[in-house]
């Protein structure tokens, strides 16, 4: 099953719940998890999550007891063909992630990366497309790519004998790709199927939420028809299956899968609609006003005096300034907590203060998804926030952007 869409938003505090920097350096953020590393085709890394290795087993055992059936004289050899079979299979899956990945980039949307997991790929695609053309574009090139490599397996059954291993491999490549392009063409999120009737849904209203809600709600109710429906279509024979050799293990797979089903997309749907509420209050996410107030003071001033200073200001920031009023350094806030009231008249706000970089100086203009990322392009605590004439401003707490962006999220949207 494939996932791709932009499940790798910036988050809350991207930047800012770090440990404190080493050596008074902001660290680079670190590079996405989520599993063993494969490669990185056209600079996205590729993951295997820990979960397909468990699906790879258990592809094994089910097509290997298939060729056992069709093609006896394999014996215990008929699993590693099995073993190559599934390999195959998530290769056509990454070759659909690929699709995805590719055109997003085309559109200049950031990729964070592809996992192979237990039900499919996911690529996780850090931006929303601009347009509702672009995402049923976007959506739709993955199933497209599904359906063209069980096209090309196939045109391959032709060049090969019936009834022998490459042609039962081939045969089950083509089948196992068109089931995930059909499946992800069913018209409900996280599905494909799902982004491209949200941008149907967009280019009519105008409005990419009135998109997500449509789709999520349809994905919601795919969710409850996969679960009643999976296991009553097996049941009736509706696979072809004969009735009476179905047993009391097979009813119970398929309630199971189907209730793996139902979870992954039902969460899914509310996933979309928890990123879309998060778009609709974005731009509220200002840098202007999530600013404290800072007091400038050199970097010998005692901790009392400087809190003083702000106190009678009515000033939450210290900013640590040279001669010459220039900024220097930002006193963190956890800094001065971790000092003992009795102890502030001896301690220099120097001691306390993280040197400012280029990363850490931010324009008081930014807001919304731009804000986000400039965070966590260079991760910090705090932040000098800058007039565009270079005056201070002030200093920005990533724990204050947390809260807004909490905030934000608890909202309904318009």
């Amino acid at each position: 099953m494939d996932e791709s869409g932009d499940s790798g938003q910036p988050q809350p505090g991207a930047g800012g719940t770090d440990p404190a920097p080493e050596n008074g350096k902001p660290q680079r953020p670190r590079e996405p998890g989520g599993g063993l590393l494969m490669g990185r085709p056209f600079g996205v890394p590729v993951y295997v999550a820990p979960s397909w290795f468990l699906v790879a087993a258990l592809i094994t055992w089910v097509f290997g007891g298939q060729l056992d059936r069709v093609l006896p004289e394999l014996g215990g050899a008929r699993y590693l063909v099995s073993l190559f079979f599934a390999i195959a299979f998530y290769a056509s899956v990454l070759v659909h992630e690929l699709a995805h990945t590719v055109v997003a980039l085309r559109y200049k949307l950031p990729v964070r990366r592809i996992q192979l997991q237990f039900f499919g790929g996911v690529s996780e695609i850090e931006k929303e497309s601009e347009t509702p053309g672009r995402e049923f574009v976007l959506a739709f090139v993955g199933p497209l790519l599904s359906l063209v490599l069980a096209g090309v397996f196939y045109v391959g059954m032709k060049f090969v004998e019936p009834g022998t291993v490459p042609g039962v491999l081939l045969a089950g490549l083509m089948i196992s790709n068109l089931i995930v392009a059909a499946f992800n063409l069913l018209p409900g999120l996280p599905l494909d199927g799902g982004r491209m009737l949200r941008a149907v849904v967009w280019k009519i209203t105008g409005r990419p939420m009135s998109g997500t809600v449509a789709a999520a709600w349809v994905g919601r109710a795919l969710a409850v028809t996969v679960l009643i429906g999976l296991p009553l279509l097996t049941h009736t024979g509706g696979f072809g299956n004969n009735t009476d050799e179905i047993s009391g293990m097979d009813t119970v797979t398929d309630a199971l899968l189907a209730a793996i089903l139902c979870a992954i997309i039902w969460t899914g749907a509310g996933n979309s609609l928890r990123m879309a509420r998060l778009r609709e209050h974005l731009p509220e996410l200002r840098a202007r006003a999530l600013t404290r107030r800072a007091v400038p003071v050199e970097a010998d001033t005692p901790l009392s005096e400087a809190l003083r200073r702000a106190n009678e200001a009515g000033a939450r920031a210290l900013v640590v300034v040279d001669g010459h009023g220039d900024p220097k350094a930002v006193v963190r806030e956890t800094a001065i907590v971790s000092v003992p009231e009795h102890r502030r008249p001896w301690v220099a706000v120097g001691s306390l203060a993280q040197d400012l970089t280029d990363g850490m100086k931010i324009s008081a203009e930014l807001s919304g998804e731009s804000l986000l990322d400039t965070l966590r392009s260079s991760p910090a605590t705090e932040y000098l926030v800058l007039e565009e004439t270079g005056e201070i401003y002030g200093v920005l707490s990533t724990a204050d952007v947390e809260r807004a962006f909490v905030a934000a999220m608890a909202r309904p949207a318009a």
